[in-house]
């Protein structure tokens, strides 16, 4: 094995991808050993790093050209040993020189000043924190400050994080791209959109807002302030994803909406205040849209509403969007739960519309109480359609089930708590070999004999708790 060429051990090194099977190859011979270290990008490490930062520095020092690293914690006890402190993040810049990515999960001892020790690390471009509670503004300013090369940031469940600072920073002279912050209670929508000039690189944003916690102060101040209207044009947006959300009228996220003029992907999950002039805006701006989600109407009532009801979308949203966006092949529509749904406009024309004038090759529907057997027999002459999502559409029965036989294309079927359809709709399907993809979840009055033979790979599950 010490005679095998050099190019020839590089390949067989990159084409081992097993974690396990790595390290097994690392123990054939010390030149494979020298070679695994000298090679391996990524590491992975948790639980097991005891003590932990001798640990760690012993692992930088065998593998000198990491530049993946992801560090978590998840599921740890005091008797599985101390985690990784501040100390252990000093010894990143002097042995992980080529370190690019950096993901801490749950690592509750890792504090700014272990935070404070990144700012030297010159080539990190991604940095992930899921659940760093001892993690406030002033760590996360020391890293935006001194990474110059900054373009993803990643921030789940970081309490202490609060003032908008290095947000502030990222926008006037970072080159951030990708931004997602998830249930961080003391950032809204108002901190996001102070990005300013920034908004002009970013490619990516995924804000979700901790509804149980959000803060009465905190929107009046959004609504108040007039320069969150000013917004930049979104030039390189295309992915949104909104959760939670406060859409004020004719300000703040509606002129992200507005101005994402390369918006590919779009998913608005219970957000509140959403007109359909911020749904039109979007449309005839991004006609390069090919994923839309919707979750409506909102659950999410704000104590602060003067209405009765919160604004809500209309066919008149649908109406353009099947006009303006051409290149549209994924729709998913979800509705709240029963009692909700009188508060929604949408009909099932004009999801209809929207979904015949479209090449869309995926639907979901979620909740969907207006689509009836009438709309799977309009969807049958959908030429394009490829797979389809049917979760709690209770006016869906064995008659519109028949239905699937006519659609042109279709080779993938997902059913989901649905009260109406039997083992007797599914029946034609059986040994006709046109799907390819069954899966069906919880319907209470399919069996799993019933499913048997109805597509090439058929996935059955049955618990019936959600009833009860």
């Amino acid at each position: 094995m010490e005679e095998v060429p050099e190019p020839l051990l590089s390949e067989i090194l990159k084409r081992i991808d097993g974690t396990a099977d790595r390290n097994s190859v690392s123990l054939v011979s010390k030149r494979f050993h020298s070679a695994e270290g000298e090679q391996r990008a990524t590491l992975h490490v948790g639980c097991g790093l005891h003590p932990a930062t001798e640990s760690l520095r012993l692992l930088c020092a065998r593998f000198p050209h990491l530049r993946k690293l992801e560090i978590g914690y998840s599921g740890w006890m005091s008797n599985l040993g101390k985690q990784l402190d501040d100390r252990g993040l000093l010894v990143l810049p002097s042995h992980c020189p080529s370190l690019e990515d950096l993901t801490l999960s749950f690592c509750s001892f890792i504090t700014d000043a272990g935070l404070g020790h990144l700012s030297s690390c010159r080539n990190l471009r991604s940095l992930k924190l899921n659940f760093a509670p001892s993690i406030s503004s002033n760590g996360l300013l020391s890293v935006v400050v001194g990474c110059k090369k900054l373009s993803t940031l990643h921030l789940s469940r970081c309490m202490k994080v609060k003032s908008s600072e290095w947000l502030e920073y990222l926008g006037k002279y970072g080159v951030l791209e990708d931004l997602t912050v998830k249930n961080c209670r003391a950032i809204g929508e108002a901190d996001v959109v102070r990005l300013g000039e920034g908004w002009r690189k970013l490619r990516r944003l995924e804000l979700e807002v901790d509804a149980n916690y959000r803060d009465l102060k905190t929107h009046n101040q959004f609504t108040a302030d007039r320069r969150v209207s000013l917004t930049p044009a979104c030039d390189a947006m295309e992915e949104l994803r909104l959760v939670n959300c406060v859409f004020p009228h004719r300000g703040g996220l509606s002129c992200v909406l507005s101005s994402s003029k390369m918006l590919e992907r779009l998913s608005l999950d219970r957000c509140y205040g959403l007109r359909d002039s911020d749904m039109i805006s979007l449309a005839l701006s991004s006609v390069n849209l090919r994923c839309i989600s919707l979750y409506l109407p909102s659950h999410f009532v704000a104590p602060w509403q003067m209405n009765a009801h919160p604004p809500q979308l209309t066919d008149d949203s649908l109406m353009v969007l099947a006009c303006s966006c051409s290149s549209l092949e994924e729709i998913a529509i979800s509705f709240s739960d029963v009692e909700f749904a009188s508060l929604s406009c949408f009909s099932q024309g004009g999801i209809l519309r929207l979904i015949r004038s479209c090449p869309v090759r995926v639907l979901l529907l979620d909740r969907a109480y207006l689509f009836n057997d009438m709309g799977m027999e309009a969807l049958s002459s959908c030429c394009s359609l490829e797979k389809l999502e049917l979760s709690r559409c209770q006016e869906v029965s064995d008659e519109g089930v028949q239905f699937l036989q006519q659609f042109p294309r279709l080779n993938s079927l997902t059913l989901c708590k649905c009260l109406g359809i039997t083992d007797c709709g599914l029946k034609p399907l059986l040994g006709l070999k046109k799907l390819q993809f069954l899966t069906v979840q919880d319907c209470p009055q399919i069996s799993e004999e019933g499913v048997r033979g109805a597509a090439g790979s058929v996935s059955y599950r049955q618990d019936l708790s959600w009833l009860y």
